[in-house]
C-alpha cells in the first residue's frame, strides 16, 4: 500500500511535469518509453529466489526498482527546469515589453504599424514600426535588456538611430533622435535612457520611430507593451495607431 501510493504521488508529478512546467517552458515531456522502461539486463533476483516467499519478495524489488527509476528521472527533469526557469527570467527581462517613451495617457501615439500614407512621398507605404508624437528632448528607453550593437548618426533615412539586440532573436530600433545616450557594445536594462527625441533624418515633426524585429523580421510593437498597459488601455492604443492615416517618416 505504501508503494502504491508513491506510485501514485510520482504519476501526479510526472503528469504536472509533462502538462504543465514542460508547457510553460516549451520543453518537451519525457518520453515514456524512458520513464516506464524495464530494468532489463542479468537476473538481478537472483540471490531472492528459492524461498518460500520469492515470487512474493522479487516483485515487491522489481517495483521498488521501477519506482527508483522514475524518481531518478524526475529528478533529472526538474533539474532541467531549473535551468529553463533561469533562462527563461533572462528571457522575460530582454524581451521589448514597455513602451520606449513617457506615455501614460496614451495621447503620445501617432502612427501605427502597417500600410501609411507616407509624409513626404504622398504614397501608401509599409511602416514598420510605431510612431511617438514627442517634444524634442524627450528621454526614450531601452524596452528589455540587451546590448547596443549600432549607434548611427545619421542625417538622411532613419537620422540618428540605435539598435539594440535582446537576444531570443529579438532587436528594438529607436529612430530619429536628437542626440544619444549609449554608445555600441554597451549593456543596456529594460528602462534605461539611451537617447533623447528629436527630428533627425527623413522625419515630419519631432517624433520617435520604435520598431521590434523578431528573427531580422518587424512584427507589429503594439502587441508588446504587455508591461505597460492593462486590457482597456491596450484596446484604447490599438484603436488610436490604427486610425491615423499618415506616418511621421
Amino acid at each position: 500500500k505504501e508503494m502504491q501510493a508513491v506510485e501514485k504521488v510520482l504519476q501526479n508529478l510526472q503528469e504536472d511535469d509533462d502538462n504543465l512546467y514542460r508547457s510553460i517552458f516549451e520543453a518537451e515531456p519525457i518520453p515514456a518509453a524512458l520513464r516506464e522502461g524495464g530494468v532489463g539486463g542479468v537476473n538481478r533476483y537472483k540471490d531472492l529466489e528459492g524461498y518460500d516467499n520469492s515470487k512474493m519478495v522479487v516483485e515487491t524489488a522489481k517495483r521498488l526498482d521501477r519506482i527508483r527509476k522514475k524518481v531518478y528521472f524526475q529528478s533529472k527533469s526538474f533539474d532541467e527546469l531549473k535551468a529553463l526557469a533561469k533562462e527563461k527570467e533572462v528571457m522575460l527581462r530582454a524581451i521589448p515589453a514597455i513602451m520606449p517613451i513617457s506615455n501614460n495617457d496614451l495621447t503620445r501615439t501617432a502612427s501605427g504599424f502597417g500600410l501609411r500614407v507616407h509624409p513626404f512621398y504622398k504614397i501608401t507605404k509599409f511602416h514598420a514600426g510605431m510612431d511617438f508624437t514627442s517634444p524634442m528632448g524627450t528621454e526614450v528607453y531601452s524596452t528589455g535588456n540587451g546590448v547596443v550593437v549600432d549607434v548611427v548618426a545619421s542625417q538622411r533615412g532613419y537620422g540618428k538611430h540605435i539598435i539594440v539586440d535582446h537576444g531570443f532573436g529579438y532587436e528594438s530600433v529607436y529612430a530619429h533622435l536628437d542626440r544619444f545616450n549609449v554608445r555600441k557594445g554597451q549593456k543596456v536594462q529594460r528602462g534605461d535612457v539611451i537617447g533623447f527625441v528629436g527630428n533627425t533624418g527623413m522625419s515630419l515633426a519631432p517624433h520617435l520611430h520604435y520598431e521590434i524585429k523578431l528573427n531580422g523580421r518587424n512584427v507589429d510593437p503594439i502587441n508588446y507593451y504587455f508591461n505597460d498597459l492593462s486590457a482597456s488601455e491596450y484596446e484604447k492604443i490599438i484603436e488610436i495607431a490604427s486610425k491615423t492615416g499618415q506616418s511621421f517618416d
